[in-house]
């Protein structure tokens, strides 16, 4: 199933987020490797928070990701959520629509 990681973040993440970075992206990164994190980044006007996307078994591996995220861990995100998202269309859909739809 894919499920969705929002972040809302500080006012002023932008500036703070420098120094955790590399920390941040290295931890995406892992993810990736595991086969976890399809997609993720940041809203871009305002950046005022962030999505991840996620495949897994369960709402686990988004939320074992928050847990450790840098970002999270260092105050960057004040608020964190995961939900189940039913993907339809696309050629990575976990539930796709019959042809004749």
């Amino acid at each position: 199933m894919h499920y969705l990681l929002f972040y809302d973040v500080v006012d002023d993440y932008v500036t703070r987020r420098v120094a955790l970075r590399a920390a941040h992206v290295g931890h995406a990164r892992e993810a990736v490797a595991r086969g976890e994190l399809v997609l993720g980044g940041a809203f871009a006007d305002p950046p005022d928070g962030a999505v991840l996307l996620f495949r897994g078994p369960s709402q686990t591996v988004a939320q074992c990701f928050a847990e450790h995220d840098p970002y999270v861990i260092n105050g960057l995100v004040k608020a964190w959520r995961v939900r189940e998202w039913t993907t339809v269309v696309g050629p990575d859909a976990e539930v796709p629509l019959p042809a004749q739809l």
